[in-house]
């Protein structure tokens, strides 16, 4: 790896890895985190999952659900209601090269980065650690899945670190949000400037500045709003055990209003 690409061999990965592929010609990218055997835990949202009629060219969904994977007979197994899952390496790839994202960078290394979502400051756990959290959130799910709060990259970050962002508004630990954020805000932001600097060459060096600035003060490294959470605790710090216990609730009432009829 290196500062303009985090490009990494099949052969080069470890368990307990945070690896990521881009789609739609480098448009965004998807994250997972390499649990050994060619096998990728990784987050996707529920409804690209339950449906049976999915175009494969969905940018979320790396193999179609009713298919078959050649490699892994359990490629795709998730939870009900989850969007947790287990895939091997090919399905995750689907065709794509292999990144690794990196952990513990400098500030310096992480400003010089150009494009959110390939590093932080934050270091990673131990990776007996990352597979356990990885693993158990396979059988117990990581919530609803959300483009700017809660998507496949702040999966594979809380499985790596286990910190945790306890402000609800805003964004969450994923870089690739925070760049898409970043950078129209740095626009905004630097508009009233070009009364003051007639070189665009100015502008845009100022532009960029901001962008990177935007991106350092939300990264999870740098931030004062987290904290450690085990992993058993994840439900009850994000408020999952409450819809679990109300949908109980509800479960055990109609199951009573059954046997009065």
């Amino acid at each position: 790896m290196g500062l303009l690409t985090n490009r990494v061999e099949r052969s080069e990965i470890n368990p307990g890895d945070h690896i990521y592929t881009y789609r739609a010609v480098f448009t965004y990218s998807h994250h997972g985190i390499f649990v050994g055997g060619s096998k990728v835990v990784h987050f996707r949202p529920e409804r690209n999952l339950d449906s049976s009629t999915e175009p494969s060219s969905d940018l979320y969904n790396p193999i179609s659900p009713r298919s078959t994977c050649p490699t892994f007979p359990d490629c795709g197994f998730r939870q009900p209601n989850s969007g947790v899952v287990l895939s091997c390496l090919d399905c995750f790839l689907r065709n794509g090269l292999l990144y690794c994202f990196e952990y513990g960078v400098t500030p310096s290394v992480f400003l010089a980065k150009v494009r959110g979502g390939t590093c932080t400051t934050a270091m990673s756990d131990p990776p007996e650690t990352v597979i356990h959290r990885a693993m158990y959130l396979l059988q117990n799910g990581f919530g609803n899945y959300d483009i700017f709060q809660n998507n496949c990259e702040d999966f594979a970050l809380y499985c790596k670190t286990g910190l945790l962002i306890m402000e609800k508004q805003g964004v969450g630990r994923s870089g690739q949000a925070s760049s898409v954020i970043g950078a129209p805000l740095a626009a905004l932001l630097s508009s009233p400037l070009k009364l003051l600097m007639p070189s665009p060459v100015g502008v845009a060096t100022v532009t960029a500045g901001m962008y990177c600035m935007s991106r350092y003060a939300t990264d999870i490294g740098v931030r004062s709003d987290v904290i450690k959470v085990a992993v058993e605790d994840l439900a009850v710090s994000l408020g999952w055990a409450e819809h679990h216990d109300e949908a109980a609730q509800e479960n055990e009432a109609l199951s009573r209003q059954l046997v009065t009829l």
